[in-house]
């Protein structure tokens, strides 16, 4: 095998190989003779069967076989002993020519083939000692426990059925059909739907126009959907909603006790205040990883500055490019509406795209040199995590993709071994906590220059921002039903 490197420029490699006819004859000898005892050809005994014979039955297939297994063991084998790691799979490039491919496979022509393939670069890991990174911590006061708990228990509160107008507070029965300029729209009709007047379950101004209303009225109410509702081709719109109340109902005394927590499944209203805590802290430590991370991150991309392969850079590219434009057409907006142009954006995005690969690079080779590694069990529970996010009737199939498909394991795999990484990092840097309230730690620091959020435009929507950040938690806010819904989420969940 002739081994021959036609381009070496920046991180752009091109390597030609050439394995000789002669070699190639060999392995097919090889793989013929094997196949000699084993292939049963009528009029021939077991063992028999002339080599000659076989190759004429079965030589070009067997030679496509010896070809096949040339590519995938010299690829890896003269990569790795050129002392290189490919940044991608590399793109192997054969003779087109039909009748030189007949040749090969006949045995007659040297094969050549050619692998380009760009390498991964070297990074020298610099001291950790400098990076010094400040924790937010927001200590869950009992307050904020018993304020949820109680939402919680309104679920749970008893209603009945009374006579007269209803009140706030009161629970109304209601059937309605939303209609724009006359005509009903999509989603905005329903039956049968309960709804507690001042809850603000539904948009602004609905729930108030139903207040003193009586069971067996019919009711008209006019409302203009928010400018940043969810659904684009109703945002800002005024409509008009048929209402029948069906019923009106007083609630019950609010019981918040051991047997308030049994309704909900839990035994007792402790073990239902542990719950909550442990929801709410975990939910407020989330958004203190992440101001951490972020701040990490952007002491790292301080320190490193290299070239990132352009194919890894234009595949995240287009991955940020698509979310981008998918969140901008599910709002109804445009590149003029967040105040920037496609191009500008596109310049933007390139840029996190160039930065995230790079940092993932840095933050790979910190990993291996400390020897991190995400176990089988830590995969196997971050795939049960995964398949418990879709509907119960789906997750066996999503199970039986992630099991088959070894590249699918590796998009849960890589972010599993990254937030090891970062624990790593976070006992090896400076690390001063310091007390915040629910506020401080809420509030986003989007005028920060090192912020890893892209900015393509100055009203940027939040989504797009989080889609494209590296501290993204991937956790989206609970998804809002149709008109005149403004949320469908419960405090429960």
């Amino acid at each position: 095998m002739q081994v021959t490197e036609t381009l070496n420029s920046g991180l752009k490699r091109e390597i030609k190989i050439v394995v000789p006819a002669g070699d190639m004859e060999a392995k097919l000898m090889a793989r013929l003779s094997d196949a000699r005892d084993k292939v049963r050809i009528n009029g021939f005994r077991p063992g028999k069967v002339p080599v000659q014979h076989l190759r004429k039955v079965y030589g070009k297939s067997f030679m496509a076989e010896v070809v096949n297994e040339i590519l995938n063991d010299s690829t890896r084998s003269i990569i790795s002993g050129r002392g290189e790691k490919a940044a991608m799979q590399p793109e192997v490039i054969m003779t087109e020519d039909e009748k030189e491919a007949e040749k090969i496979l006949a045995g007659g022509a040297d094969f050549e083939f050619r692998l380009n393939y760009e390498i991964i670069p070297a990074i020298e890991i610099q001291d950790f000692s400098g990076i010094k990174v400040t924790r937010q911590v927001f200590d869950v006061p009992d307050a904020e426990i018993d304020d949820q708990v109680k939402r919680i228990a309104e679920s749970t509160r008893s209603f009945e059925p009374k006579t007269g107008k209803a009140a706030e507070g009161d629970r109304v029965t209601i059937d309605y059909v939303g209609k724009i300029d006359g005509e009903a729209f999509a989603g905005g009709a329903g039956n049968d739907q309960p709804l507690v007047l001042g809850s603000k379950e539904f948009i602004p101004g609905f729930e108030d126009q139903l207040v003193g209303t009586k069971a067996g009225d019919d009711k008209q109410v006019t409302v203009t959907f928010p400018e940043n509702y969810q659904a684009a081709h109703l945002a800002g719109k005024e409509a008009t909603f048929d209402v029948t109340v069906k019923e009106v109902a007083k609630p019950g005394d609010l019981e918040i006790n051991d047997e308030t927590a049994k309704k909900l499944g839990l035994e007792s209203l402790e073990r239902l205040r542990e719950v909550v805590r442990g929801q709410i802290e975990s939910q407020f430590g989330s958004m203190t990883r992440q101001k951490v991370k972020r701040q990490l991150l952007d002491q790292l991309d301080q320190s490193y500055s290299f070239e990132a392969p352009s194919k890894l850079v234009e595949a995240e590219f287009n991955n940020i490019w698509a979310q981008v434009n998918r969140d901008l057409e599910a709002a109804g907006r445009t590149f003029a509406d967040e105040e920037t142009t496609e191009e500008d954006a596109r310049a933007e995005y390139m840029r996190l795209a160039e930065r995230r690969v790079r940092l993932g690079l840095v933050l790979a080779e910190i990993g291996e040199k400390a020897g991190v590694t995400v176990s089988d069990e830590e995969l196997q529970r971050g795939l049960f995590e995964q398949v418990r996010r879709f509907p119960a009737n789906q997750q066996q199939e999503v199970f039986e993709f992630y099991r088959g498909n070894p590249e699918a394991l590796n998009t849960l795999r890589a972010p599993m071994f990254e937030e090891k990484v970062v624990d790593h990092l976070l006992g090896q840097i400076s690390v001063t906590d310091v007390k915040v309230s629910k506020e401080e730690l809420m509030a986003d620091d989007e005028e920060s220059e090192t912020s890893t959020k892209a900015k393509p435009a100055k009203k940027a929507s939040k989504k797009a921002e989080a889609k494209a950040s590296e501290a993204d938690d991937e956790a989206e806010e609970p998804k809002k039903k149709a008109a005149p819904k403004k949320k469908a989420a419960k405090d429960a969940e």
